[in-house]
């Protein structure tokens, strides 16, 4: 397979409306990888099969979401944006299509890889309006398209749940999600550039093997992947544990409990904006900052007041999403105010590293917790933080 580009072309900078345009675009389409984790128990029953075979569905997104981020988002360098993007969004609306009409959970899953394969839009949109917007800028344009992300993972269980109660099938919530994703053929592409940043031809399977070596060119590459896969770690275990320590005393609430922090939080998601703009006056690495210590904050809270107290678990997770928004936020500028041309593919390269660090969070995060309890599991995100911190202050030598 060999894709063609013409060299890049000037940038005409990102208009307001059409950065929160794609900022939308991002939300609706990560929302696909989401709004099945409420119906699980629905679905489980439509299909007559146990909760937790239903629950290969959510295992089956990750794997798609990863697979498409290691196979698909690379392309975004080289290949014609606008044609990119529209098949992209076609395929997932064909896949959610499938995954509606589903007749058993084999189908259902197999769909749900497919489609979660070709959802990755998000982070194909994330590089190219950083490019579109220019250095001067890239920063809130990165923040803007992150916040999407945020609400879009978010509020994605919270209209699926609705969607469901209202019509009383789990079916509907695919349909609805295809008419979304597809409807953003009408629009999306139209207002990305024709082309990628880079090379004029690229065969696929060296534009794939070129990965490895930007890893060892490129210092800032490698001191976000570390960062990002540290803090991320502390996050997911964080969330991984949650809905096990609400279920105990002294709280004794049910699993819905765990999914209204993700509107609890929403506050911070908003706020965490300002990232962006900070990132393009202050630079990433003041951002990196700041966002350690509201992190590192929001689990001396969680520690010393979260084990009996409603009231810290709510201030705790909005300083947690804070600065981890933040956190990410100011990770990617840095690794987008590289070479243009290969933005695509270091942001693969990055993403790809968050994904590990949150895999390993989550697991280090339940086992502690089961053996250990709630402060056992408080401390191993601080040793996740620790080493955040050490790469920080080795990574002051880059700027």
């Amino acid at each position: 397979m060999t894709v063609e580009a013409p060299p890049a072309q000037p940038r005409s900078g990102l208009g307001r409306g059409t950065a929160l345009t794609i900022a939308i675009a991002g939300a609706l389409t990560v929302a696909n990888i989401y709004f099945p984790q409420p119906l699980l128990d629905a679905i489980a029953s439509g299909l007559g099969v146990s909760g937790s075979a239903a629950g290969l569905i959510a295992t089956g997104a990750q794997v798609g979401y990863a697979l498409g981020i290691s196979l698909v988002v690379p392309l975004a360098d080289v290949a014609r944006l606008r044609r990119l993007t529209t098949a992209l969004l076609l395929l997932t609306t064909a896949g959610l299509l499938v995954a509606a009409a589903a007749p058993n959970l084999a189908t259902l899953t197999v769909a749900t890889v497919a489609l979660s394969t070709t959802t990755v839009l998000p982070q194909v949109l994330m590089p190219t309006a950083a490019s579109m917007a220019g250095p001067a800028h890239s920063g809130r344009t990165v923040g803007m398209i992150g916040i999407g992300i945020t609400l879009g993972s978010t509020l994605s269980r919270t209209f699926s749940g609705a969607v469901v109660g209202l019509s009383g099938d789990w079916r509907t919530a695919y349909l609805v999600a295809a008419a979304l994703t597809g409807g953003l053929v009408l629009v999306l592409p139209r207002l990305l550039p024709e082309y990628g940043g880079g090379e004029r031809s690229v065969p696929y399977w060296k534009l794939i093997g070129t990965m490895p070596k930007l890893i060892l060119a490129h210092a800032e590459l490698r001191l976000s992947a570390f960062l990002g896969a540290t803090v991320f770690a502390a996050f997911s275990a964080f969330w991984a544990t949650l809905a096990f320590h609400l279920a105990g005393p002294p709280f004794e609430k049910g699993v819905a409990w765990a999914g209204l922090f993700g509107l609890f939080s929403l506050p911070a998601a908003l706020l965490s904006y300002s990232a962006g703009r900070l990132s393009d006056q202050r630079g990433p690495l003041y951002v990196n900052t700041l966002a350690l210590a509201c992190v590192a904050a929001a689990f001396l809270i969680l520690g010393v007041y979260g084990g009996d107290s409603m009231t810290a678990l709510v201030i705790g997770s909005n300083l947690l999403v804070y600065g981890g928004s933040c956190w990410q936020v100011a990770n990617q500028v840095r690794v987008f105010r590289l070479d243009e041309r290969i933005r695509a593919r270091l942001n693969t390269l990055f993403m790809l590293a968050s994904f590990a660090g949150g895999a390993v969070g989550s697991l280090t995060g339940t086992a502690l917790h089961a053996r250990y309890g709630w402060t056992g599991m408080i401390l191993g995100c601080g040793g996740f933080l620790l080493l955040a911190a050490v790469g920080l202050l080795r990574g002051r030598r880059l700027g």
